[in-house]
């Protein structure tokens, strides 16, 4: 079993890379498609299956989904350890089924993970939480399945841009920290390096409460109009900030998905209309 999940995490990394849509670390979606863009998903297995019926791959060759932030959340085993790993696996496995119409998007439990950080969620350290279930589950191959997982998240690109000028990316750099940021880090190969403050991958995982200016700095120094952005907790589901920034969450009941028509020109308000929540998909 072990070498199985091993080899399949490594199949992900590879379509990862791959991606015949992915330039650098950016995933370009045609003017001719359907992205379903989705929030923060933190171990909920439900919403993931209302995700998948929804976005019907096999059904709609034209059609896309965007998944950010599978880890850290859901069931837990008896001994409290964090089995969002199982559900990353099921990721993995939908990446490997449609390798070209999948894309999954680099989120700061990502990059704590790659780095051993502590990253807190209602009070419970995430990683030693889910590491720990990992080695009571593989034991003596527990390393390797982690490192696989590593090899994962750092195949991952950092964003997803459509046609119409939408930009779908974890977060953005803060308001203190965009002055810092470096765009060639869509052009590089990823490092670990990256990934820790204060890489560019990581300021653009980890940002939060932008300002208007900075909104605007970014859209300029990206050439892009509106954002959607997961990473921030939404009670209900998503929230508009500011006059170009959708956030979307999908991690507990109230949580949303995004269909966005890539060859579609959007205002904002249409954006917002557009937003559909899982707990209406059968």
């Amino acid at each position: 079993m072990e070498q199985t999940i091993t080899g399949l995490l490594e199949d992900g990394s590879n379509a990862n890379y791959s991606d015949k849509f992915r330039t650098g670390n950016i995933v370009y979606i045609p003017a001719d498609a359907e992205l379903i863009a989705t929030g923060d998903i933190h171990g909920h297995q439900r919403n993931f299956e209302r995700i998948v019926s929804f976005a019907a791959l096999a059904k709609n060759p034209n059609r896309h989904l965007l998944l950010q932030e599978i880890i850290h959340g859901g069931p837990e085993d008896d001994q409290g350890g964090c089995l969002s790993y199982k559900l990353l696996f099921d990721t993995v496995r939908l990446k490997v089924q449609f390798p070209d119409r999948v894309h999954f998007i680099m989120a700061n439990h990502d990059t704590a993970f790659i780095n051993d950080g502590m990253v807190l969620k209602n009070g419970k350290e995430m990683n030693r939480a889910m590491k720990s279930a990992i080695n009571r589950e593989f034991q003596c191959n527990s390393l390797d399945v982690q490192a696989a997982i590593t090899d994962f998240f750092m195949s991952q690109p950092l964003a997803v841009r459509c046609e119409n000028r939408i930009w779908l990316s974890h977060s953005l750099p803060s308001d203190q920290y965009v002055n810092l940021f470096d765009k060639n880090i869509f052009e590089k190969k990823l490092t670990i390096e990256d990934t820790i403050q204060p890489g560019s991958a990581y300021l653009l995982t980890w940002g939060r409460r932008h300002s208007q200016q900075t909104l605007d700095e970014m859209a300029e120094l990206l050439d892009v109009d509106i954002f959607v952005l997961g990473h921030q907790r939404q009670e209900n589901g998503w929230s508009r900030q500011g006059n170009n920034l959708i956030i979307l969450a999908s991690d507990h009941n109230h949580g949303c998905l995004l269909p966005i028509k890539t060859g579609k020109p959007y205002t904002i308000e249409q954006l917002e209309s557009s937003i559909i929540q899982l707990s209406s998909i059968a």
